[in-house]
C-alpha cells in the first residue's frame, strides 16, 4: 500500500467514524475514483484501533467517573447507570452483526444500496434535527438509550453511518444535538471494540498473515489525530451548526454514487 493511500484512508476513518456521514460511501467514491485495491482487514484494525483510542483519551474523564459511580453489586442499579445504559444499548447491534454480517456483506454491500442509504438516512438526520423545537434537553434513561441502540442496528447496512443514525434517534427522542453527539460517541467506544475483535478472529483464520508494519502505524496515528479533532470540533460546533450541512452533503455523495 502506497503512503499516500494509507494517510488518505485514516484521514476517512478519522472524519466518517464520528461525523453523522458514511464511510462506506467515501470509501467507494475513492476506490472507483482512484481504482485503489481493498487495503485489507489488518489494515482495517489499526484504523479502528486509532479512532478507538480518540475517542477513549476525549472521553477519559467521562469514562472514569462513569464506573466510579457505577454500582456493580446491585445489577438493577448499574443498568439505570449512565455505564449500564451504553453497555445495554450496545447489545442489539453486537447481536445482529454477529448472526447477520456475512449475510450483509454479501447481498447489501454494493453502490446501489450504499448511494440509497446515504441519501435516505441524510434526509431522516435532517427531519429529525428540523423537529428540534426548544433546548430543553432531556436526559438520556435506560429506555432513550435502549431505543437509540436498537437504531444502531441499521448501521450495518451498508452508507447508514453509525453516528447519523444514532444521532438522528436521539433527536427524535428529544435530546439536544449535543447530547445526541456525545451519547453516540460514548456508544462507539463498546460497537469498535467488538468490531476489531470480531476481525481479528476473522484474520486468525488466515493461514498467511503478511503487514506491513509502517502502514498499519500511520494508520493508527492519523486515524487517532483526525478522529480527536473530528469529536472535539463536532461537539463544539453542533449546537450551532446544527445538521443540515451534512444532510445535504450526505444527498450530494448519493447521488454523486448513483451517477458513477
Amino acid at each position: 500500500m502506497e503512503i499516500i493511500q494509507a494517510i488518505l484512508l485514516a484521514i476517512i476513518q478519522g472524519l466518517t467514524e464520528f461525523l453523522p456521514i458514511s464511510s462506506s460511501a467515501h470509501l467507494i467514491l475513492l476506490s472507483e475514483i482512484l481504482e485503489w485495491e481493498d487495503q485489507g482487514q489488518a489494515f482495517d484494525v489499526a484504523l479502528h484501533f486509532g479512532t478507538l483510542l480518540a475517542v477513549l483519551f476525549y472521553f477519559k474523564n467521562d469514562l472514569f467517573n462513569m464506573f466510579a459511580r457505577s454500582n456493580f453489586k446491585s445489577t438493577n442499579s448499574f443498568i439505570h447507570s449512565q455505564l449500564g445504559i451504553i453497555t445495554l444499548a450496545t447489545i442489539p447491534v453486537v447481536l445482529f452483526g454477529g448472526l447477520f454480517s456475512e449475510l450483509i456483506e454479501q447481498n447489501l454491500r454494493s453502490s446501489m444500496v450504499i448511494a440509497i442509504a446515504t441519501i435516505f438516512f441524510g434526509l431522516l438526520l435532517f427531519l429529525a434535527d428540523s423537529r428540534k423545537k426548544n433546548n430543553n434537553d432531556t436526559a438520556v434513561n435506560l429506555g432513550i438509550g435502549f431505543l437509540i441502540g436498537l437504531s444502531q442496528v441499521f448501521a450495518l447496512i451498508p452508507g447508514t453511518s453509525r453516528s447519523g443514525v444514532t444521532i438522528t434517534a436521539g433527536l427524535f427522542l428529544g435530546l439536544s444535538r449535543e447530547q445526541a453527539a456525545k451519547f453516540s460517541f460514548l456508544m462507539a467506544i463498546p460497537v469498535i471494540i467488538a468490531a476489531s475483535v470480531f476481525k481479528l478472529y476473522q484474520l486468525t483464520k488466515v493461514e498467511i498473515l503478511v503487514f506491513d508494519y509502517l502502514d498499519l502505524l500511520l494508520g493508527i496515528v492519523v486515524s487517532f489525530v483526525v478522529a480527536f479533532l473530528t469529536i472535539k470540533w463536532f461537539l463544539a460546533a453542533v449546537q450551532k451548526i446544527g445538521m443540515l450541512m451534512f444532510a445535504i452533503y450526505r444527498v450530494a455523495v448519493g447521488i454523486f454514487i448513483l451517477l458513477l
